[in-house]
């Protein structure tokens, strides 16, 4: 009897733990079942629905910055109505929600399918001018907008398509009315272009290189002429010239720089200014090259 009236208690708390366990399963089950069921009815809100009632639920998402939500409706417009102007317009959204969403691999790939589908499309300017703008961002990283590293010193493959990318738009569309900017981007590119050349050419002077450094330099000046980084390159070629031992080359360097640049620091002896020993060995210093003035 004793044995019976202690044991009983113990039975009852674990079919009370067991029947209070079973509800708390039944009930996350149930919350997760009603999120799964919520994410499917989201996934297929656009079945069935006008082109127009997509396209503007996916017009609101790009208004709101919300790019995801915006490439996920146009790709379901398109999947839906396959042919149309709406799914033209989509496509070309979709290329552009990619591009700020950061997905500039998906981007490029959209926009190259879409010219080759509609080479002679009445927009086709903007998608060679729209893939000028990703291929010019293609490559920024974080650590590069944390650290501000120098573009210049990176690969300049996808700079280097998107200035070809736009010249397309100068040169076969020069009336559109992306002409104007995409110029505009083009110098600054070349600038790039250039100051990559003359850190180059810097790099060889510091180590005595001076026909490497000279030739760099001439090669500036010829390819990328009117350079923001014109009179650094003739100060250069100064440089090089005096280092060779060539002081008429040098003397005509340094009378060119006169007329071009009459204060620049290499005429008073404080140019380059290379960044020191233990400045390179700090590595939260940041990146410094003799074309920076703190």
């Amino acid at each position: 009897m004793t044995d019976r009236s202690i044991q009983r208690p113990a039975r009852s708390g674990a079919v009370l733990r067991t029947s209070v366990l079973l509800a708390v399963l039944i009930a996350v089950g149930s919350s997760g079942c009603a999120r799964f069921g919520k994410m499917f009815k989201d996934e297929d809100a656009d079945e069935g629905q006008p082109v127009e009632a997509i396209y503007e639920k996916a017009s609101r998402s790009m208004k709101n910055g919300n790019w995801s939500g915006a490439e996920q409706s146009f790709k379901r417009l398109v999947a839906q109505y396959p042919y149309g102007p709406y799914t033209e317009q989509a496509l070309i959204e979709t290329a552009y929600a990619q591009y700020k969403a950061g997905k500039h691999e998906e981007a490029i790939s959209s926009i190259d399918r879409f010219i080759r589908t509609y080479p002679t499309h009445r927009n086709i300017a903007y998608l060679y001018y729209l893939r000028g703008l990703v291929n010019s961002t293609r490559d920024a990283v974080f650590l590069q907008k944390v650290w501000s590293l120098d573009a210049s010193r990176r690969d300049l493959a996808t700079p280097m398509q998107a200035y070809n990318d736009f010249t397309i738009v100068t040169e076969r569309y020069p009336n559109s009315r992306y002409a104007a900017d995409a110029r505009e981007r083009m110098a600054k590119l070349r600038n790039m272009f250039a100051r990559h050349e003359l850190e180059t050419a810097l790099y060889y002077l510091r180590r005595d290189a001076y026909v490497a450094a000279a030739e760099r330099a001439r090669y500036l000046l010829d390819t990328y002429p009117q350079s923001e980084h014109q009179a650094d390159a003739v100060a250069t070629l100064a440089a090089a010239y005096t280092g060779l031992g060539n002081e008429a080359l040098a003397t005509s360097a340094r009378n060119q720089l006169q007329q071009l640049a009459p204060n620049h620091p290499y005429l008073a002896g404080d140019w380059p200014d290379y960044p020191s020993n233990l400045r390179k060995l700090n590595p939260f210093a940041g990146e410094k090259s003799a074309l920076d003035n703190d």
